[in-house]
């Protein structure tokens, strides 16, 4: 899958069926974000993991420890299930999971949703690695790449059926800047790729291109 591209066409379907004033809406709020440079601020290139634990889609603690004991770590934080530009890059990493089990690192997803919607999403994509919830998005908030959804976005997103309240079991409306990082087993970040703009996502075979560094 050219992530790029899919991405693309997903882009160019929602501003054929969207109503104007939610595209307005989109963009104005996608600016606001942009200036916010939450990129400068976020977990970079040579930067500690934070430490963390957190449940998988079916109640298991997994911590970052154990993780990183069994190779290098590739972490992609989504912003959950009902985002479809999410979804496709989750599908995108499931294409190349058997590549990176072969370099001998695991992959995980983050978002703040809870366990049952995350279980949802493993199955209706079976997806093959580990899907973990951030609840109250703690995790995301070490890595500086959380931020609020304000009050008119908030409306919206319930009119388009998005409620963020029931899939995150709180009423904080924040989410995570989708990011992805790849962390080698001393725990430094060797990859870092943060973009307010949610309809950009880093390719995969950047993925595997950083990690194919760390075995040559």
């Amino acid at each position: 899958m050219n992530l790029k591209s899919e991405l693309l066409k997903v882009d160019e379907n929602f501003i054929k069926v969207a109503p104007k004033d939610i595209i307005d809406l989109f963009e104005r709020q996608a600016k606001k974000l942009a200036h916010k440079q939450i990129e400068k601020d976020a977990l970079k290139v040579g930067d500690k993991l934070p430490d963390f634990e957190l449940q998988n889609s079916i109640g298991q603690k997994i911590n970052s420890y154990d993780l990183l004991s069994n190779g290098p770590l590739v972490i992609s934080f989504y912003r959950g299930g009902w985002c479809p530009y999410c979804n496709l890059e989750l599908r995108a990493y499931q294409e190349i999971l058997p590549e990176i089990k072969n370099l001998g690192a695991q992959l995980v997803g983050i978002s703040p949703e809870l366990p049952d919607n995350s279980i949802s999403l493993t199955e209706k994509y079976s997806l093959k690695f580990q899907i973990l919830s951030d609840i109250e998005n703690e995790v995301a908030r070490e890595f500086g790449i959380v931020y609020h959804v304000e009050e008119e976005l908030q409306e919206a997103y319930k009119n388009l059926g998005i409620d963020l309240v029931s899939t995150q079991g709180n009423n904080n409306y924040e989410l995570p800047v989708p990011a992805t990082y790849v962390v080698n087993t001393n725990g430094n970040v060797i990859l870092s790729y943060v973009n307010t703009d949610y309809t950009k996502r880093l390719e995969p075979s950047a993925v595997l291109e950083s990690l194919r560094n760390l075995v040559s």
